[in-house]
């Protein structure tokens, strides 16, 4: 999302976030199917949410433009990938964008391949080079206004190494929210995971245990390599303030959303595993 770490459907219910943390795990767990070929559980308990055909049960927020209108077809299908493409932009012009999937979760596993590809949009910004992520915890697309560039939410951060320097991936950014670490509420925008640089079009596999509001764990290609705890919202936000209900600042779910920030970008294999409470 905006900078680097520091050291460096379709059809949505429009609940905002702070009811969202109010309802339970009841209405934040996997459900029936809504569609044919939709949630389609595999060996395990892993459930997909990317049928690898189209783009049935997600549904796009581009800023300036209204949910459900995918911008020169930003976010497409191809060859079973979902991917985030740019060729149709003259420039990029601030157009961040957001896929959000039509359900909200609270306690699961999430598990993704993602890799970059190609060259940044022009007119994208310099720290967006590369850069991506997926966002937990999120408002939902109906309660984001027309021109937000990002929805409230955590986001797990996705980053591209160059040929030279360590930059790793698999970060925490906030916008909007507060995270806890070693018992300390944490304010700034990013937080760098431990793991490793990942250059060129590498395949990797990203995924993150999410409690409600215990704890969240973050791993790369299998390694655990960053933790938090308390998501939150930000009363200083004004859009995060907007979902704050009855004083309660805490988030225990939300909606999850892969992002578009310039740089194209592959995911494949979308996954979700629900989680007792």
């Amino acid at each position: 999302m905006s900078a680097e770490p520091s050291t460096s459907v379709l059809s949505l219910p429009t609940w905002r976030i702070g009811a969202i943390a109010s309802i339970g795990l009841g209405l934040l767990t996997v459900g029936a199917s809504d569609a044919p070929g939709q949630e389609t559980a595999s060996r395990g308990g892993w459930i997909s949410l990317f049928n690898g055909k189209d783009l049935s049960g997600w549904t796009a927020k581009i800023k300036g433009y209204a949910p459900d209108e995918n911008f020169a077809d930003t976010f497409r299908v191809v060859d079973g990938k979902l991917k985030v493409s740019y060729d149709k932009y003259p420039r990029f012009d601030g157009r961040f964008g957001h896929l959000f999937y039509k359900r909200a979760f609270s306690n699961y596993r999430l598990r993704m391949e993602y890799r970059f590809v190609g060259d940044q949009c022009p007119g994208g910004p310099g720290w967006a080079v590369r850069n991506s992520g997926v966002m937990i915890h999120c408002q939902s697309p109906g309660s984001m206004r027309k021109d937000q560039e990002f929805p409230v939410s955590v986001e797990v951060q996705f980053l591209g190494g160059g040929e030279e320097g360590e930059r790793p991936t698999g970060n925490v950014c906030t916008p909007g929210t507060h995270i806890v670490m070693d018992g300390k509420l944490i304010t700034k925008h990013c937080t760098n995971s431990r793991s490793r640089t990942y250059r060129g079009e590498e395949w990797v596999t990203a995924e993150v245990e999410v409690r409600g509001n215990g704890s969240i764990k973050h791993f790369i290609n299998g390694e655990h390599v960053l933790e938090y705890e308390q998501p939150q919202l930000d009363d200083g936000d004004p859009d995060a303030r907007k979902l704050i209900e009855g004083g309660d600042v805490k988030l225990r779910g939300g909606y999850i959303a892969l992002q578009a920030e310039s740089h194209p970008i592959e995911f494949r294999k979308v996954e979700i595993l629900p989680l007792d409470q």
